[in-house]
């Protein structure tokens, strides 16, 4: 079943193989504890006097036997883990199969596509007209795929923000939309969290999201690479660490500058800030307990509508088929959001549940009530990416005249400005 389902999301695995070596690794730590047990006993034996030569002399035996198997053990124990680190999540039963992402599914559409009684211009002739973006020099400093952000669309970046953490830190929102949608869960809120933009590789890699590094930027003379999405040093937080079960769950929302060098999209949405190396987010991560983890991520899509609503963009909600959910992922959704300059929806949420998946290699554990440790579930999703959600609004929100409406909701965050 495993294989089966390793292959649905595009992954072939040697399931007999990986078996094979845990069968070999369990033996090989067995006989590595007898021997770890056998020299203990021996030193009892010699306390409180000289050890005889038939001591030592075994000692010695069991010394370089110890070693032999440990060394084996050793080899044993890498080969297991490299093999084991191919296996992907188990996707869940509802996840569609599919073998790309033409065939994720269209759960829902709400709004329609925005109508104008005159020509719409995309973002980057609007923005570029006020001087809100400027990519000219901004490759002149930092390369292609680069931007100064200014003025008003500055400002308006630093509106959502305000917005999306005042939303989620308000629990009566959070219980409410629990309620909505029929959740079990409790009503905490979202703590702000401002995470460290570079990782170390050691748990960059245990996170499970080290897994494109032609795409990620690492420091030539340090073992750190640059943050490529906020959930990415949120999600280690609690790295080898084991939570009590009253702190779950543990709901932060992220903000953080991130970089990706977009490997492979050479001439791909060059126009304006949809796709840059350098890019602004808020992200949710949640720690909870096992039972409690599908329902997070359905809190998560569903606060993921509710922000988008509040910014009256129209948009649809794509469940993502198996090969499109990613390694890490047993289920994963997408918020496609309409972009006018384009005639289309584009992605601008997304929303992942591991189950224990991640925190495996994180060692990332609760104590519960009971007294037993168990993996904790973690969920991530998008608040805003910022770059793409900006697009949306300017385009969406345009005048004749080349001005963008402000989103009522973001209005007094704006200084009580209603267009700019």
């Amino acid at each position: 079943m495993v294989a089966q389902k390793a292959g649905e999301k595009g992954y072939q695995v040697d399931i007999t193989q990986l078996l094979g070596f845990d069968t070999e690794r369990r033996e090989l730590l067995t006989e590595v504890e007898n021997l770890r047990r056998a020299r203990n006993e021996l030193t009892a034996q010699s306390k409180g006097g000289k050890p005889t030569d038939e001591i030592l002399e075994k000692g010695r035996q069991l010394r370089d036997q110890l070693a032999d198997l440990e060394h084996r053990l050793e080899a044993i124990e890498k080969q297991y883990h490299e093999l084991m680190s191919t296996v992907p999540n188990i996707p869940l039963e509802d996840v569609p199969v599919g073998a790309s992402e033409d065939e994720n599914q269209v759960v829902k559409k709400v709004g329609e596509p925005t109508s104008f009684d005159f020509e719409p211009k995309s973002h980057s002739v609007i923005a570029e007209a006020k001087d809100w973006i400027d990519k000219e020099r901004a490759a002149k400093v930092a390369g292609s795929r680069f931007a100064y952000l200014k003025g008003d669309l500055a400002l308006l970046q630093f509106a959502i923000i305000n917005f999306t953490i005042q939303k989620l830190g308000d629990q009566s929102l959070i219980e409410q939309l629990i309620k909505d949608n029929n959740l079990i869960l409790l009503p905490k809120a979202f703590t702000p969290v401002l995470p460290p933009a570079l990782i170390r590789t050691e748990p960059y890699e245990a996170s499970a999201r080290l897994n494109a590094q032609e795409d990620t930027y690492q420091l030539a003379h340090d073992d750190l690479w640059l943050n490529a999405s906020a959930e990415h040093s949120l999600c280690t937080m609690y790295w080898n660490e084991i939570l009590p079960a009253d702190q779950l769950p543990i709901r932060y929302i992220g903000y953080s500058t991130s970089f990706r060098r977009e490997a492979g999209s050479y001439g791909k949405d060059t126009e304006g800030i949809f796709r840059m190396h350098q890019f602004d987010k808020l992200e949710m991560e949640v720690f909870s307990t096992p039972d409690t983890g599908l329902d997070e991520h359905k809190l998560l899509i569903a606060i993921q509508e509710y922000l988008v609503q509040q910014l009256g963009l129209p948009y649809t909600l794509i469940q993502k088929c198996t090969a499109d959910i990613g390694k890490p992922n047993a289920s994963g959704y997408d918020i496609d959001t309409w972009m006018p300059a384009q005639s289309n929806y584009r992605e601008t949420h997304t929303a992942d549940y591991m189950t224990d998946y991640q925190a495996r290699d994180l060692k990332t554990r609760t104590r519960l009530t009971d007294g037993s440790i168990v993996l904790v579930h973690t969920n991530d999703a998008t608040a805003f990416a910022l770059g793409r959600i900006l697009i949306a609004i300017i385009e969406n929100n345009q005048t004749a005249e080349g001005n963008v409406i402000v989103p009522e909701v973001l209005v007094p965050f704006m200084g009580g400005k209603t267009q700019i």
